[in-house]
C-alpha cells in the first residue's frame, strides 16, 4: 500500500508521462481550494470588476515559479503566503497570450514542505462574447428592479459559461479538468438583486453603500469548467422531490430574470422527476444539498451543466403551454434531462482530459434520451434518436475531415471545435448499440460501478470499459475499441444466394471514394437479423471479419440492423429495398427510418441511386396512404406512420431537391414527386388541433403543412395566406403556435416584400420564448436578391443577438435561391461577419459549416478554399476542412446522378424535360 505522499509521487509520474502529448500547467502545485471575491462591479460602461482569488496550494516540486491560466484580465499584486504566515510577493509577472498562461516569479524557493495560498489581486471584465463572466442583454416584461444595469436600451444579467476553458476569463486558475479543488466564492452586488452559485447561500452582509456582498457555501471537489455564478433581477419557482437526499426532499428551483417565472413551470415538473430517476438509475444519490436551473437570455449552446446551478438558453428551459410551439416541449424535456445526467455523468466523475469528452457528451445524451423515454413514452424518442441523433453524426462521420469519438487534443484551446455531432451524437448512438448488445440493466450497473469506483475524481474510456466488462463478462474493451479510437464507420454490402446472404464490411465515405489505405478498420458489427419467421435471428451474432456468409435466411423478408440500433448503414440489393416498401408492415418504425436514410446516403456516395431511394418512397407512401382509405378514419399517430418515418422521408427529399435545384427540369419534377407524395396525407390530418390529441400528431401536421406549402399544394397556400391575413389583423387564435413556422414559411416565399415586412415586424414585437427564432427560420425563405440581402443586414444588425445569427443564414443556406448571395455576402462582409461572431470561435464555426454545407459545385468549394486560405482560421479551421468535404460529396453526386434521375422522373410523368 502506498502512503500518501507516495501515492502523490506515482500520480506525478503518471502526469508527466502523459504530457508528451499534452500541453498543460507545471505539475509543481497543485489546487486544493479556491476563494474567490469579487467587487467593484462597474454595472454599466467598460463592465469592469475587481477580484481576489486565494488558491490554496500543495507544492509536489520545489520551485520559484508557478504557472496559472488567465486571459483578458489584469494582474495587479500576487504574493505566496505560508501556512506559517510569513509571505513573498512575486517580483515578476509575464504573460504568454498565445497559450492563456500567467506564470509568477518569486525570489526564494517554495518547498514541498511549504503548502501555502497563492492570493492574486486582478481585475476583469464582464463581456458580452457569451464566455467567461459575461452580461446578456434582454428586455424585460414587466417593471424590472431599479439598479438594474443597461446597455442602450436593455437591460443586462450576469452570468458565468466556463466550459471548456474560460474560467480563466473570469479569474486566475489552473484551468485543467483534472486539476480539481473545492471553491468559496462571494460576490458584491445591488441590494435589490439576487446572486446564484453552485451551493447554498452561506451568508449576505452589507457592502458598500446601496449593495451586498453574498457568499456561498464551500463546493465540493470539482474542475473549474464547473464552477458558476450569476446575479440579476431573478425570480424563481420551485419543486422539491419526492425522493429524500440526506433525510430530506431536495429543493429543486428554476430562476428567470422577472416576469417568466410561469414559463419555467414544464422545465421545473422534469428537473425534480428526472433528478429522482438518475439517483435511482445510477445507484447515487444527487450529491448537493439543491439545484437551480436559470435561464439566460445570451447563449452560445444549448445549456451548461455547471454542478448545482445550470444555465439554459431560454428557449430550452422555458415553454408556454398557451403560446409556445408544442416541439420546444420536447426539447426542453430533453435538454433538461440531458444536464441533470450531467451531474453524475461529468461532474461527479469527470474525463481526465479533454481527448476523451466523449464520456461526458455521448453519455449524457444517451441518458437523456433514456429518462425522456421513462417520462413520455408517447414521444417516441427512440425513433426521434434515430432520425436526428444518428443520422446527424453519420452525416458528419461519412467525411474524411471526420474524426475519432475519442479525439487526441494536445492543446485544450482546440477543444471548442469537437464539441460537435462525433462526441455527442455518435458517442451516444455507439452507447446505445453498446447497450443493446449487453442489455440495458447489465450496461446500467457497470456504468454504477464506474460512478461508484471514480466519484470526486476523474477517469478515462478504459476505466469506463472495465466496469462494463465486469458486469457483463465480456471483454468490452476488444469489441468497442475500433468504435472509439478509428475514425468513421461502416457500410455492410449485401449479397443475395438461395437461402443465404453474403455481408461484406467496408468504411463508408459520402463521396463514394475510400481508398484501401481508408479501409483498414475491422468494425465488431452486430447484424441484427430480423426474418418474417423470427423477432431476431441470432442476437449475438456478429459480424467480426471483412465478410462473412449468413445461412438458412428466409428468403420472403429478412433486414439487417434490426430497429437501428446499430452504428452502420446497409446497401442491399435495388430489388430487396423496393420489396421493403412494400412489405413494411415487417418493418418498425427505427427500421423504416433506418432504410429511408441508409438509401439516400448510398445514392450521395454513389454505391446506389437516387431512383432506388424513390421507388422506395413511393411504395412506403402508397401503403401508407392505401391504409387512409382502408380505414376511413381520421388519422391517429398509431394508424398512419410515424411522425419520425415522414420526418426522415422529407428530409431526405429535401435534400436531394437541394442538390439538384440548379437544374429546373429535375427540381420541378422532385416538386411534383414531394408533392404527390404529401398531397392525401396532407388533406387527411387538417389544420386543427383537436381535445387530447397526442404530441406526435400534431408535429405530424405542421411537418405535413410545411411540406406541402413549399411543394405547391394550391390548397395550403391559400389556407396559409388566409391565416396569415387574419392573423395580422389581430386574430391571434387564426394560427396555431405549433403552425407559425409552417404559415410564416409560405408567406415569406409566395407573398413577396409585404409578407417578408410583416414577419420582420413580428420578429421585433413577438414576447413569446420561441417567436424570435421561428421568425429568423421563416425568412430565410425569402426569394428575391433584394430581400436576401436586406434580410443579411438585418441579422448583422443590433436586432438579432449573436446567438441567433446562425438561425437566419441556416435558413438561407437551405434555400436554393438564396445560398449564392449569402456566401457573396459573407466574401463582401467578411471583416464584419468576423467581428460580430469571433468572439466566441464556436458561434463563428457553426455559423460558416451552417451556411456553406450545402452547395453542390466544385467550383464553390475551391472559391470557399481560396477565399479563406489567407485568412487567420483559428476557431474554424476543421469546420472549413467538413465544409469542403460535405460540398465535394454533394458535387460529385449531382454530376453522376442528374441523368439517371432526370430520366426516372421523365419514365414515372413528372417532368417531360
Amino acid at each position: 500500500m502506498l502512503n500518501a505522499r507516495d501515492d502523490e509521487v506515482s500520480r506525478l509520474d503518471d502526469a508527466m508521462a502523459s504530457s508528451a502529448d499534452r500541453d498543460v500547467l507545471s505539475t509543481n502545485v497543485k489546487p486544493v481550494n479556491y476563494d474567490i471575491s469579487l467587487h467593484d462591479l462597474e454595472l454599466g460602461g467598460k463592465f469592469s470588476y475587481k477580484g481576489k482569488v486565494q488558491i490554496e496550494l500543495q507544492i509536489n516540486i520545489k520551485t520559484k515559479a508557478i504557472t496559472v491560466n488567465a486571459y483578458q484580465l489584469s494582474i495587479q499584486e500576487v504574493q505566496f503566503v505560508y501556512n506559517g504566515g510569513d509571505s513573498q510577493p512575486a517580483f515578476d509577472i509575464s504573460y504568454d497570450e498565445k497559450s492563456q498562461r500567467t506564470t509568477f516569479t518569486f525570489s526564494e524557493d517554495i518547498s514541498p514542505t511549504q503548502n501555502g495560498l497563492l492570493i492574486i489581486n486582478f481585475t476583469g471584465t464582464m463581456n458580452n462574447s457569451m464566455a467567461g463572466f459575461y452580461r446578456s442583454k434582454y428586455k424585460p416584461t414587466v417593471e424590472p428592479s431599479k439598479s438594474v444595469p443597461m446597455e442602450g436600451d436593455d437591460h443586462c444579467m450576469f452570468s458565468t459559461q466556463f466550459e471548456s476553458c474560460d474560467a480563466r476569463r473570469a479569474f486566475p486558475c489552473f484551468d485543467e479538468p483534472n486539476l480539481k479543488a473545492t471553491f468559496d466564492f462571494s460576490i458584491e452586488i445591488p441590494e435589490d438583486l439576487c446572486a446564484l452559485s453552485n451551493m447554498p447561500q452561506k451568508e449576505t452582509k452589507a457592502g458598500k453603500e446601496g449593495f451586498k456582498v453574498v457568499s456561498f457555501e464551500r463546493s465540493p471537489v470539482m474542475s473549474t469548467y464547473l464552477l458558476a455564478w450569476a446575479f440579476g433581477d431573478f425570480e424563481y419557482v420551485e419543486d422539491f422531490t419526492q425522493r429524500k437526499y440526506n433525510g430530506k426532499p431536495l429543493p429543486v428551483r428554476v430562476y428567470t430574470t422577472k416576469g417568466l417565472k410561469e414559463q419555467a413551470l414544464f422545465g421545473l415538473q422534469n428537473a425534480s422527476k428526472v433528478v429522482d430517476y438518475f439517483s435511482e438509475l445510477f445507484g447515487i444519490d444527487y450529491p448537493l444539498p439543491k439545484l437551480d436551473l436559470l435561464a439566460v437570455h445570451e447563449f452560445s449552446h444549448g445549456a451548461m451543466e455547471n454542478w448545482g446551478l445550470i444555465t439554459y438558453r431560454t428557449t430550452a428551459i422555458l415553454f408556454d403551454e398557451q403560446r409556445s410551439a408544442a416541439k420546444y416541449k420536447n426539447r426542453v424535456a430533453y435538454v433538461v434531462a440531458h444536464e441533470l445526467a450531467h451531474q453524475w455523468f461529468g461532474n461527479l466523475v469527470t474525463m481526465d482530459w479533454w481527448s476523451e469528452l466523449w464520456l461526458n457528451e455521448g453519455f449524457a445524451t444517451w441518458v437523456g434520451w433514456l429518462a425522456i423515454d421513462h417520462l413520455y413514452p408517447e414521444f417516441q424518442v427512440w425513433c426521434q434518436f434515430v432520425t436526428e441523433a444518428m443520422q446527424t453524426a453519420q452525416q458528419l462521420d461519412s467525411l474524411r475531415a471526420s474524426h475519432p469519438i475519442e479525439v487526441p487534443v494536445k492543446d485544450a484551446l482546440e477543444i471548442d471545435q469537437i464539441f460537435d455531432a462525433i462526441s455527442y451524437l455518435k458517442g451516444s448512438s455507439v452507447i446505445r448499440m453498446l447497450s443493446n448488445h449487453l442489455g440495458v440493466d447489465v450496461f446500467i450497473r457497470g456504468v454504477s460501478e464506474y460512478l461508484k469506483a471514480h466519484r470526486h475524481g476523474n477517469a478515462t474510456t478504459n476505466d469506463l470499459w472495465a466496469a462494463l466488462s465486469k458486469a457483463s463478462g465480456k471483454d468490452v474493451n476488444a469489441f468497442m475499441d475500433p468504435w472509439i479510437k478509428k475514425i468513421g464507420f461502416p457500410v455492410l454490402i449485401v449479397a443475395e444466394e438461395p437461402g443465404q446472404i453474403g455481408v461484406r464490411q467496408s468504411r463508408f465515405l459520402s463521396t463514394g471514394d475510400v481508398k484501401a489505405e481508408e479501409d483498414d478498420t475491422l468494425w465488431w458489427i452486430p447484424l441484427g437479423l430480423r426474418t418474417s419467421s423470427k423477432a431476431e435471428k441470432d442476437a449475438a451474432m456478429a459480424l467480426t471479419s471483412k465478410e462473412e456468409t449468413v445461412r438458412d435466411v428466409d428468403e420472403g423478408f429478412y433486414k439487417l440492423n434490426s430497429n437501428q440500433t446499430g452504428f452502420y448503414r446497409v446497401n442491399y440489393p435495388p430489388a430487396r429495398l423496393a420489396q421493403m416498401g412494400v412489405d413494411n408492415d415487417k418493418l418498425s418504425t427505427e427500421d423504416k427510418i433506418g432504410l429511408i436514410a441508409d438509401a439516400g446516403a448510398l445514392a450521395i456516395s454513389g454505391d446506389a441511386t437516387t431512383a432506388s431511394l424513390l421507388t422506395f418512397l413511393s411504395a412506403l407512401s402508397s401503403e401508407t396512404n392505401n391504409a387512409y382509405v382502408k380505414r376511413n378514419l381520421r388519422p391517429n399517430i398509431s394508424l398512419i406512420t410515424s411522425h419520425s418515418v415522414w420526418s426522415q422521408m422529407i428530409a431526405s427529399l429535401n435534400n436531394i431537391r437541394s442538390i439538384f435545384a440548379e437544374n429546373n427540369a429535375v427540381a420541378d419534377g422532385l416538386k411534383k414527386f414531394t408533392l404527390k407524395l404529401v398531397s392525401q396525407a396532407t388533406e387527411t390530418i387538417g389544420w386543427d388541433f383537436k381535445p387530447g390529441e397526442d404530441y406526435l400528431t400534431g408535429q405530424l401536421r405542421a411537418l405535413l403543412i410545411s411540406t406541402a406549402g413549399s411543394a405547391g399544394h394550391t390548397a395550403t397556400v391559400d389556407e396559409a395566406k388566409s391565416r396569415f391575413q387574419r392573423y395580422l389583423t389581430g386574430d391571434s387564435t387564426a394560427i396555431h403556435p405549433s403552425l407559425r413556422l409552417a404559415i410564416f414559411r409560405i408567406n415569406v416565399a409566395e407573398g413577396g416584400k409585404e409578407a417578408y415586412d410583416s414577419i420582420k415586424q413580428e420578429y421585433l414585437k413577438t414576447t413569446s420564448i420561441d417567436g424570435k427564432e421561428i421568425c429568423l427560420q421563416a425568412l430565410g425563405r425569402v426569394q428575391t436578391k433584394e430581400l436576401i440581402n436586406d434580410f443579411l443586414d438585418f441579422q448583422f444588425s443590433d436586432h438579432v443577438k449573436v446567438q441567433d445569427v446562425h438561425s437566419g443564414s441556416m435558413a438561407l443556406a437551405a434555400n436554393s435561391k438564396a445560398r449564392d448571395t449569402l456566401w457573396h455576402y459573407i466574401k463582401d462582409h467578411w471583416d464584419e461577419v468576423y467581428g460580430k461572431l469571433s468572439g466566441n470561435f464556436v458561434v463563428l464555426d457553426r455559423y460558416l459549416k451552417n451556411s456553406l454545407q450545402k452547395f453542390a459545385s466544385h467550383e464553390k468549394e475551391k472559391d470557399i478554399a481560396t477565399f479563406f486560405q489567407d485568412k487567420d482560421q483559428k476557431g474554424f479551421d476543421r469546420g472549413l476542412v467538413q465544409v469542403s468535404d460535405t460540398v465535394r460529396g454533394n458535387a460529385n453526386y449531382k454530376e453522376r446522378d442528374e441523368d439517371l434521375l432526370l430520366e426516372w422522373l421523365k419514365t414515372h410523368d413528372y417532368t417531360s424535360g
